[in-house]
């Protein structure tokens, strides 16, 4: 049986499918609704999740299992530590929703380490809900280049092809415990919204 954190949400989804947007968005709109809501999102902006960051803006360069390792310590950090994290959250009786998680590694850095380390380097505990949101390459890579800044290290086409393959081997192996909320990332921004919306409030 998985080991699942109640009360627990997750947006997953390739780069440019709007995650950040939607977690915004679900966040003010469950506040408003009386919940208590911690909103967060990997890579964190603690001192780790910064060095991540550094990496992926081509700050400096690593090797791909350096990369995985320091998102899964991130990750540990982001879980456990006793300041932010999410247990913590958790357990204050929060709704804690976060923008990525350890299925981002498994979809993202499988690409070129190997799935089953990457795997092993992210024993943690599953959501509750997971949010999908299925977006094919060409319409993020068309959102990418509309931002106007510098990709970052994952930005590119061939790659994200390999990461959305990845993301329907993950969404195929999930725990049946976890409530799983696909949609359609073609979809405007306010009809995913309501889509999220009306689901969260069915389950939680």
């Amino acid at each position: 049986m998985a080991n699942i954190l109640q009360n627990f949400v997750v947006i997953e989804g390739l780069d440019g499918a709007g995650t950040t947007t939607q977690l915004n968005k679900i966040s003010l709109a469950l506040t408003e609704k009386n919940y208590k809501v911690h909103s967060t999102f990997e890579p964190t902006d603690r001192p780790i999740g910064k060095i991540v960051r550094d990496v992926l803006a081509k700050r400096f360069n690593t090797t791909p299992l350096t990369l995985a390792k320091l998102y899964a310590t991130d990750r540990e950090d982001h879980l456990y530590n006793s300041e932010d994290g999410v247990i913590y959250h958790l357990k204050n009786d929060e709704l804690v929703i976060s923008d990525r998680y350890f299925y981002s590694s498994l979809a993202y850095q499988s690409v070129e380490c190997d799935y089953e380390v990457v795997k092993k380097l992210n024993a943690y505990p599953h959501p509750q809900i997971l949010i999908f949101i299925d977006t094919p390459v060409e319409v993020c890579i068309n959102r990418i280049n509309k931002r106007g800044r510098e990709k970052d290290i994952f930005e590119q086409e061939h790659f994200l092809i390999k990461v959305s393959n990845n993301y329907t081997k993950i969404l195929s192996e999930l725990p049946k415990e976890i409530k799983l909320i696909k949609i359609d990332g073609t979809l405007s921004v306010d009809e995913i919204y309501n889509i999220i919306i009306e689901n969260l409030l069915k389950n939680l």
